[in-house]
């Protein structure tokens, strides 16, 4: 099975992880990942940013 993108609803292959932590609830080393295809890459990334939980964003290969 192929990875899908993370966004509610889409049903896309995953093209990108976006790596994320919590800090109220994560140690700093911590990652969580979201997967995304192009099309949510940046409505997901922007969710995380205004959070200040996004750390990096990685091509999947």
């Amino acid at each position: 099975m192929d990875p899908i993108c993370s966004s509610k609803g889409c049903r896309n292959d995953a093209t990108w992880e976006l790596h994320w932590n919590n800090p109220k609830l994560h140690t700093p080393e911590r990652r969580k990942i979201w997967l995304a295809c192009d099309e949510h890459r940046a409505s997901l990334s922007a969710f995380l940013e205004a959070r200040g939980f996004l750390r990096e964003t990685v091509a999947r290969t």
